[in-house]
């Protein structure tokens, strides 16, 4: 079986990955690698920020696009974040001829310096506040790839998710130096549960402040049924920004799946051509044609059913470390985007075993398979 694949091989996370020698993986055209970035804050603090590069093989130099994630409702769960959460993501911005960088702020992930982006308490939330500080982390990473031979500092574009988005808007409000556009995705914070965030009005403000100074274009992307920051707040975040000053282009995007907030992660087919219009609008296409996916030759299991062949194709496209889980009478399980293999084969095997009695067995580990 042949399937074009989202993303490849990024088993390197188990190499050690240090700045001047990162483990490299070579796969058509682009070149992945996990990153330690050094970074120091102008309160004299200094911290290690957990990265994944994707870029396109060669010496370049690409324009820089540094891609930045939410907050988790759960702050237990900032720790279990990884950077290869976003690979697939990161890759079709290097497939476009991006040097694309994931990184992890300091309270996310691997990343050290702990946690300094909380907007306060749920009464009296600093959005501002917590917008900036995230903020000063994706400025890190921007002075970091512009040490860098094979990119160009000229041209970057701030790419956000959820929380990251905020942090993008907050970024182009004192822009680094090479900043041409930020393109937020289900931009905001506050989110305690569907539809419910703290001070709504105050987070609306923020994005009025930011707009007072930002002057680069921006893509906004909200989708339909997204229950952190539903349409009508969403449009109020807009309406806050373009009429203090900002630059925004709105996109809502059609209703994705039970949640429209993981439309970054989930529906790469329905956001990127709204990237690829707006790169081109504003002259940042630095490829006329996409660099080819890598493709696999993986078989499912021999126990899948037909009927279920999606499943795997899903699981193929879908981030490492991951694994697979099949039982004997066809059942299956999988789990992706873990910090490590053996929580994504504990979580596979969880999986499977809630649909069947009959017991599951890893398949395959990232990309292989297993005997």
């Amino acid at each position: 079986m042949k399937i074009p694949r989202r993303l490849v091989g990024l088993c390197l996370f188990l190499c050690a990955a240090a700045i001047g020698t990162p483990s490299v993986l070579r796969a058509q055209g682009l070149t992945q690698a996990l990153q330690t970035i050094p970074a120091q804050f102008s309160d004299g603090s200094s911290a290690s920020l957990e990265a994944l590069l994707v870029r396109p093989t060669g010496p370049g130099p690409f324009p820089i696009a540094i891609v930045s994630h939410g907050s988790p409702r759960d702050a237990a769960d900032r720790a279990t974040m990884t950077p290869l959460r976003f690979g697939p993501q990161a890759q079709e911005f290097a497939r476009r001829g991006w040097a694309t960088l994931v990184v992890m702020r300091r309270g996310y992930g691997g990343s050290s310096g702990g946690f300094v982006e909380s907007n306060g308490s749920c009464d009296n939330p600093n959005y501002v506040q917590s917008g900036e500080r995230s903020a000063d982390d994706i400025r890190q990473a921007i002075q970091y790839m512009a040490r860098q031979p094979f990119a160009d500092a000229s041209r970057v574009i701030a790419v956000g998710v959820s929380a990251g988005g905020l942090a993008s808007v907050a970024l182009s409000a004192n822009p680094p130096p090479g900043l041409a556009a930020v393109i937020n995705f289900a931009g905001g914070r506050g989110s305690r549960g569907d539809n419910d965030v703290c001070k709504a009005d105050r987070l609306v403000s923020a994005f009025g402040v930011f707009g007072r100074t930002s002057r680069v274009p921006h893509l906004w992307i909200y989708s339909e049924n997204d229950l952190f920051f539903w349409p009508e707040l969403a449009h109020r975040f807009h309406a806050a920004f373009t009429q203090s000053g900002g630059r925004a282009e709105f996109i809502d995007a059609p209703a994705n799946g039970k949640d429209g907030h993981h439309l970054f992660t989930a529906a790469m087919p329905v956001w990127t051509p709204y990237v690829d219009r707006f790169l081109a609008a504003n002259g940042l296409a630095p490829r006329k044609s996409l660099i080819a996916l890598p493709e696999s030759r993986l078989s499912p299991p021999p126990e899948l059913a037909e009927r279920n062949r999606q499943g795997f194709l899903d699981y193929l496209a879908a981030p490492d470390h991951k694994a697979f889980a099949i039982a004997p009478d066809g059942a299956f399980g999988w789990k992706s985007g873990q910090r490590d293999q053996a929580v994504a084969r504990q979580g596979a095997l969880d999986n499977c075993n809630k649909h069947t009695q009959k017991g599951c067995r890893i398949a395959v580990v990232n990309d292989t398979p297993m005997r």
